[in-house]
């Protein structure tokens, strides 16, 4: 029989207070993990916290920075001291600026790099001898569309996730023999808070504009959700993807499958 269940797994969810990140976590403690998860917000915390106590899921919080990696190694020593060594890790903390790459600033651009991409890598480093000693391990790295696809005023998200895209690969081809398996989750547009704004009705009752152009390009024709996404990294953190290594699978209702409509 195949096994999806995570009973007795010690997952770490970072940025796992709103959004993808707690649709995850919600979706591995359901499956029977045991949640630890950051932010950096003490607001956002004690909020997300309330949260999942409300859904009944008992979770470990933390204010950290995962650019820190005196921060890192000490959250990751309070949950090995709480709750065990990390079975799972999924990198989900992240940043988006949209700008013009002509008017972004450097600072700004390392900024998202920083968080997008050299985290997860600090991360990674931080929970990977834990699960060799173990013998067994699951990195899920949050990519995105951007990890194959360029498009205007995104220059520094596609660079850090297209090499987070790679990132994955190399952790898969380094620890797959300590039975660590690496892989990552590719979101299409998803239907959350930060992207209300795109999908407002305007003043006339037709769709955003950029509503109607993802609408348009993904054969589901509509937004993925969060909840879209459960499933996938339920399976990724299981035993269930033992053999699966160095994969991103793009949850995108279809569109890195379509070129999209033709003119009329």
């Amino acid at each position: 029989m195949v096994n999806f269940s995570l009973k007795g797994k010690v997952a770490l969810v970072t940025g796992a207070a709103y959004g993808i990140g707690f649709a995850i976590a919600q979706a591995l403690a359901e499956a029977g993990a045991q949640i630890a998860f950051n932010c950096r917000s003490t607001e956002h915390l004690e909020t997300a916290k309330a949260e999942y106590a409300r859904l009944g899921i008992p979770v470990r919080g933390y204010i950290c920075d995962v650019t820190k990696e005196e921060e890192v190694a000490q959250m990751v020593a309070d949950i090995e001291a709480h709750l065990g060594v990390i079975d799972i890790l999924v990198n989900n903390a992240g940043i988006i600026k949209r700008i013009p790459m002509t008017e972004m600033k450097v600072e700004e651009f390392r900024q998202v790099v920083d968080i997008d991409l050299t985290a997860p890598f600090i991360v990674s480093k931080a929970v990977i001898p834990g699960m060799i000693k173990k013998g067994h391990g699951k990195i899920i790295n949050v990519c995105s569309m951007m990890s194959e696809l360029g498009r205007e005023t995104v220059s520094a998200y596609a660079a850090a996730k297209g090499g987070l895209k790679m990132l994955t690969r190399n952790i898969a081809s380094e620890y797959g023999a300590y039975n660590i398996q690496c892989n990552g989750i590719g979101p299409g547009y998803i239907a959350t808070p930060q992207t209300a704004p795109l999908r407002e009705k305007q003043a006339d009752g037709s769709r955003h504009p950029f509503d109607s152009f993802i609408i348009s390009k993904t054969p589901a024709a509509r937004w993925g959700t969060p909840e879209d996404l459960m499933g996938p990294a339920v399976f990724l953190a299981s035993d269930a993807s033992n053999f699966v290594n160095g994969h991103i699978l793009y949850v995108d209702g279809g569109i890195l499958a379509y070129i999209g409509k033709q003119p009329k």
